[in-house]
């Protein structure tokens, strides 16, 4: 690839909308390849960086882990297509439990939000309505 398409991790960083830090922590665990340094020995990425980018923002949507996308890239550069599947039917359903975990979490907090909502607005006063047992 010709340097002058390559981009710096700051350019990758805008074009895919990705903060540094985490394009950083993407090279470092193999997700992201250099072409090598620049004159100004600035780090310089191509142009497949991108798409590399957006695959592992792709699976983070999905509730992926960094470690479990680090071992589905491996699987991918080492084994059949059979071996990325399987780990996929592995790691979806434990991401699909910790969103619901969350959701979980999110409507207890709700339920306890609704509930000092309507004891302090009651109108029995703060004596009454706004006690500090409901605090906890």
């Amino acid at each position: 690839m010709l340097r002058s398409h390559a981009m710096t991790v700051g350019q990758l960083a805008r074009r895919t909308g990705v903060p540094i830090k985490a394009l950083r922590t993407y090279e470092d665990l193999g997700f992201l390849s250099t072409l090598g340094r620049s004159e100004s020995n600035y780090r310089l990425f191509g142009e497949e960086a991108v798409g590399c980018v957006q695959v592992v923002q792709g699976l983070r949507s999905l509730g992926l882990t960094l470690k479990a996308i680090q071992a589905l890239a491996t699987a991918h550069c080492e084994g059949p297509g059979e071996l990325v599947e399987g780990l996929l039917q592995e790691y979806l359903p434990q991401a699909l439990a910790r969103v619901e975990a969350q959701i979980s979490a999110l409507q207890a907090l709700r339920h306890r939000i609704l509930e000092f909502q309507a004891a302090c607005g009651s109108g029995a006063g703060a004596d009454v309505g706004c006690r500090p047992s409901l605090w906890r």
